[in-house]
């Protein structure tokens, strides 16, 4: 009997399942959407349950439409949004409160505080992180300190703290597993990524009783099976999850890239862009973060990332707001109709300038324009601020890590433009390998789930089943590439501190 592997895709804005077969491909998928709650501007949360309950829902509907036999189902490897934190009652599993999403911004003054302490250098030291209420501590913290008799209960040991992979786990398998990948934790400044366990001294400074915390675990290896009695997942009592990795992390396992120097860009509302370092971390000099990637057969493997935080963003304003395109295919029609942006620069700053420039004073900026400037020029210079800032983190990489970048494997919604990912290789001077297999994060974790079980027996083979699409060689002279790139950096000056501090 053929057998199948499931995997869970917990997304920010939707819960998604997919069923692999042993070849790779998928077989069935099912995708629901949850709400987005904003109590306050700058805050965002999501409601446990909600994301539990359209998880399984997703789960079960693709087995059903798959018209498999439950049985042939052999594991469960799950990905997820990242750094999004769930307190509940180990008693009940009952949420205490929301999930405090990777978004959301209320403990901005809980890091201004402890980088005025000056634990900065220490907390990087430590996590390979900086210290912003981007990640899942300060949220933490915030939990405890502000909602009703969770800080006194918390200490009693009566209730569980975790990432969404921790949550799902602990609900499928009915309580019994309360774990974390390694990929996950590190995403929490609380995780240790040298010693690879959770550190007193961080859990100290943030006053988290480590009784809350789940056990670390690698992200390939049998944490549960899924307990009897689920609602709509009856069939499915037994089959084990497996594998577990967050969704950049779980994209570059996805993408194969398995060897130092092999990094993956996934090119959707912003760019995040991961690097495979090998079994050792790198502390960046140039304003990237270094996490676990995956673990796995007793070796860890650490990956740089560099995020963008608007890049297909751009586009969608280009439709939405500046109505210049109806469409985001347009955006390439138009863009294809010139040779070049006739000089014109575009930086996309609406929020700020991410890695390597950590900017939140920047803000979006149009320069060279001239009286000669279409729309079609503009929307060239759109598609080229994307590839600018990809080509920035790969620079940043590339004085960061001990090995050459030697490919770049793409994903994401973005990367279906040709003539994006041509710019792109222009510019780096890099094959840009675009898979025929677009699902490269669901994919990640059902491979380590695979793995576990022994569908599939190595990375090796894994990598036999990715295919290329289409890959992208440098086309453009490279003195061209270069002074175009040198232009983007004059126009990123212009953009640079804008908004004047108080």
């Amino acid at each position: 009997m053929e057998t199948y592997v499931a995997a869970l895709d917990q997304g920010t804005t939707s819960s998604r399942a997919i069923l692999f077969n042993q070849t790779g491909e998928i077989v069935a998928r099912a995708q629901y959407p949850f709400q987005q709650i904003y109590p306050q501007p700058g805050w965002v949360e999501h409601d446990p349950m909600e994301i539990l309950a359209t998880e399984k829902r997703a789960l079960a509907e693709a087995v059903h439409t798959a018209h498999i036999d439950p049985k042939a189902l052999a594991a469960i490897g799950i990905t997820n949004q990242r750094e999004t934190t769930i307190v509940w009652e180990r008693a009940t599993g009952k949420p205490v409160y929301n999930a405090i999403v990777w978004q959301c911004r209320r403990t901005a003054s809980i890091c201004d505080q402890l980088i005025a302490d000056g634990v900065g250098d220490m907390v990087t030291e430590k996590t390979g992180l900086l210290l912003d209420a981007y990640f899942s501590g300060t949220k933490l913290k915030w939990i405890l300190d502000n909602v009703s008799g969770v800080r006194e209960r918390a200490e009693r040991g009566e209730l569980c703290a975790g990432t969404v992979d921790c949550w799902l786990i602990w609900n499928l398998t009915g309580g019994q597993a309360h774990v974390t990948d390694y990929s996950n934790a590190s995403r929490t400044m609380l995780f240790n990524i040298n010693t690879l366990g959770w550190d007193e001294d961080l859990c100290r400074l943030l006053q988290i009783p480590m009784s809350l915390l789940p056990h670390p675990v690698p992200s390939c290896g049998k944490y549960g099976t899924v307990a009897a009695g689920i609602p709509g997942l009856e069939d499915l009592a037994g089959v084990p999850i497996c594998g577990s990795a967050g969704d950049q992390p779980a994209a570059l396992f996805g993408q194969g890239c398995f060897t130092p120097g092999q990094a993956k860009n996934t090119y959707g509302t912003g760019c995040f862009t991961l690097m495979n370092v090998g079994s050792t971390p790198v502390r960046s000099k140039a304003g990237l973060v270094t996490s676990v990637a995956w673990s796995l057969h007793g070796k860890t493997t650490y990956a740089l990332e560099g995020s963008v935080f608007n890049a297909g963003s751009t586009i969608q304003w280009l439709r939405d707001e500046m109505k210049l395109i109806d469409s985001a295919p347009e955006c390439d029609r138009l863009a294809e109709s010139v040779p070049d942006s006739g000089g014109v620069y575009l930086v996309p700053a609406f929020t700020g300038l991410g890695a390597p420039y950590w900017d939140m004073y920047a803000r979006g900026a149009i320069v060279g324009l001239t009286r000669g400037s279409t729309r079609a020029h503009i929307a060239r210079a759109v598609l080229d601020s994307i590839a600018f800032q990809v080509t920035d983190l790969i620079q940043a990489m590339q004085s960061d890590a001990p090995c050459p970048i030697t490919t770049l494997r793409v994903d994401g919604g973005a990367s279906v433009s040709d003539i994006l990912l041509q710019t792109q290789a222009n510019l780096l001077r890099l094959p840009v390998d675009r898979p025929a297999q677009v699902e490269t994060t669901a994919f990640g974790a059902a491979a380590l789930a695979g793995l576990s079980v022994g569908i599939w027996h190595d990375q090796k083979e894994l990598e036999s089943l990715r295919r290329s699409q289409h890959v992208f060689t440098p086309q453009k002279e490279e003195s061209l590439a270069q002074e175009s790139y040198r232009q983007w950096r004059r126009a990123v000056e212009r953009a640079s501190g804008w908004i004047e501090k108080n």
